[in-house]
């Protein structure tokens, strides 16, 4: 917090300021690893030694071409430096940070200690909701409960197409880890076992650097950075999905054709083969998604809103599909207050995608009540993992 509070002066908001500080310790990291002879992707021009010598203007000049040459390298370290920019107008503030940071050996910090310090900083990001940063957080206990009853195995692929900055793929990873005891065990933890997609820029490098500072990633990086629900699923598909997709629209943008240069109108929609109703309802879209993206008999747990449940036309399509083509047999009905946006009404639903069948699978649905009767809020009476 005393980084922080340098950079609050400067009116730098808590979003900016968590990803400025990433890009500053990934570059410290870099460097001791560096020392201790470990291989290290950073290229020397732009190692952290260059920007410890500078001041003034020479380090924002630095430290603005460090961060626009490693956004286009390859791997991790491109993802991490993916559209970065400098929000720091003050390079005397930058200089401060810097030298800060410099104190600290990073590398020596066990990971369970970067990422609980890391996880945090974006959990106090997402309080700052002015900045609607919420949007992005699952509360915590909650998602601990659904990795635990999903009970991910060590040699099982998790993915979240909605991943924000990586609660349940860490969750997941922590379950994961405490059973892998072979070697190849854990170096499928470590490289393959997690995949996660997020359309916001600035989240996918928040949730990159969260994996890196918990040892997860190998060369390449388990996070990409699109919109999950333009194209079809292919043959890659995952044994879970644990998400809590957005809630809301498609929204309508104008995208200007590269070949002709004409403006057109994206459609409000999803045409996909592998869609059941087309709509641009995206809660909607993210269920059809994720029952693709599950092999048969993979298992998914995925956060909606109430009108999922309840919505008309293409919403009942989605829900005869998935009753008939997965075993759709659990139903937890989540309380209001939990969530940083206010009064959002929703449920788990806990489904398991299944071969053809000519009858339904879906036979019996439990339904679990945590809503009735039930109060929470964020600080007072906050969700417990005892809930």
């Amino acid at each position: 917090w005393n980084y922080a509070h340098v950079l609050r002066d400067d009116g730098v908001g808590y979003g900016d300021y968590v990803e400025q500080i990433t890009y500053l310790i990934f570059l410290k990291m870099a460097d001791e690893r560096d020392k201790a002879g470990q291989q290290v992707q950073v290229p020397n021009k732009y190692a952290w030694a260059k920007l410890v010598k500078l001041d003034g203007d020479d380090l924002e000049l630095q430290y603005r071409h460090t961060l626009e040459s490693l956004g286009k390298e390859g791997g991790m370290l491109g993802t991490i430096f993916r559209k970065a920019q400098n929000k720091i107008q003050d390079p005397a503030k930058l200089e401060r940070l810097i030298k800060m940071i410099d104190k600290e050996q990073w590398s020596t910090l066990p990971a369970d200690v970067k990422g609980d310090i890391y996880e945090g900083l974006l959990e106090r990001n997402a309080q700052d909701v002015k900045g609607g940063a919420g949007q992005y957080f699952t509360p915590r206990p909650l998602i601990q409960a659904m990795v635990e009853v999903m009970q991910p195995k060590p040699t099982d692929t998790v993915a979240d197409p909605a991943c924000g900055t990586g609660g349940f793929l860490l969750a997941a990873h922590d379950y994961m880890a405490a059973q892998a005891s072979s070697k190849k065990e854990q170096r499928h933890l470590k490289e393959h076992a997690l995949r996660g997609n997020d359309i916001v820029d600035s989240v996918v490098r928040l949730c990159a650097m969260n994996l890196y500072l918990h040892g997860i990633g190998g060369d390449e990086c388990p996070i990409t950075a699109n919109d999950a629900l333009a194209k079809e699923v292919g043959d890659d598909k995952v044994d879970m999905v644990l998400a809590n997709p957005p809630f809301g629209k498609k929204s309508s943008i104008t995208v200007i054709n590269e070949k002709s240069g004409k403006k057109e109108q994206e459609k409000l929609v999803y045409e996909r083969e592998d869609f059941w109703a087309t709509t641009s309802n995206k809660q909607l879209n993210f269920v059809q998604h994720i029952a693709n993206m599950l092999k048969i008999d993979g298992k998914a747990a995925v956060v909606v809103p109430d009108n999922v449940l309840f919505e008309g036309g293409a919403g009942e399509t989605v829900r005869k599909n998935l009753l008939e083509r997965c075993d759709l047999h659990t139903l937890l009905r989540l309380p209001t207050g939990i969530f940083y946006a206010q009064g959002v009404k929703a449920n788990v639903l806990f489904f398991d995608r299944k071969p053809a069948s000519e009858t339904p699978w879906t036979r019996e649905l439990w339904i679990y009540d945590l809503r009735t009767n039930k109060s929470f809020t964020l600080k007072q009476n906050p969700l417990t993992r005892a809930d």
